[in-house]
């Protein structure tokens, strides 16, 4: 079982007609009730909760938190983005989207202004699967495209990610590294099972519903691999084995 937390600032939804009638119960509810199966199990957490949601005993029981911020990234306390931080290198995956970019959490953790170039024109948005053997690019094909979105591009402030899943190109020529994952190592468990983190940040839309196995801006969810090959060599911690930190000790 996998336990997902999905933190909103449940802002647009209240003040914007058009994205209340899109998101009517939140986008955290829209991809909280998309990730519902059997295998995953997901709680929702807003900025206007208390402690945002987000107390040490709901990330302690917390497998992967996916984060979406806009316009109310500095009302998120300096206390509850530390203690996520502190999950985070425990251990716990987290998720960034789209504007979460400038989120004080993705901010402290990648360590660097995360800025990028933007412009709003409704430009078309190729997405192209440039790691196709990537566990979370399942159900992809080589490329996908979104209308009329914003554009986000390079170049981007963070650190070499250790992986670039998806690079996406706009009509107007820009390219963003739109999916990035990084990784941290900690303990190695017995077995050949790792603990590991991913965070990851993309550009916005509707990813297409092939399968839950992949990540995507509606479908997001965590692969569950053994992934024995991939840790024979010390310190080796791949992204992809979440669920491997909650069966570790």
């Amino acid at each position: 079982m996998i336990k997902v937390t999905v933190w909103n600032e449940f802002f647009h939804e209240k003040n914007n007609e058009r994205v209340a009638a899109i998101y009517p119960n939140g986008i955290h509810g829209t991809i909280a009730e998309f990730l519902k199966c059997d295998d995953i199990q997901v709680r929702t957490a807003t900025l206007e909760d208390e402690e945002c949601g987000l107390t040490e005993q709901v990330l302690n029981d917390t497998d992967v938190l996916i984060w979406w911020g806009h316009m109310r990234h500095g009302d998120v306390p300096d206390e509850i983005v530390e203690r996520i931080k502190a999950n985070v290198l425990k251990g716990m995956g987290f998720i960034a989207l789209h504007s979460a970019h400038h989120s004080k959490i993705f901010k402290a953790l990648m360590g660097t202004t995360c800025n990028l170039s933007w412009r709003e024109d409704g430009d078309l948005e190729r997405v192209w699967t440039i790691n196709p053997a990537h566990p979370i690019a399942q159900g992809i094909g080589r490329y996908f495209e979104l209308n009329g979105v914003e554009t986000y591009a390079e170049p981007f402030g963070i650190p070499e990610p250790d992986e670039v899943v998806f690079m996406g190109w706009y009509e107007g020529g820009e390219v963003f590294r739109t999916g990035c994952t990084f990784h941290w190592s900690g303990e190695r468990p017995p077995d050949s099972w790792s603990r590991s983190t991913t965070l990851c940040t993309r550009s916005r839309g509707n990813f297409p519903n092939s399968c839950k196995n992949s990540w995507r801006e509606q479908s997001f969810f965590w692969e569950r691999n053994r992934c024995s090959q991939q840790h024979t060599s010390p310190g080796i911690s791949p992204w992809c084995c979440n669920c491997c930190r909650r069966n570790s000790p």
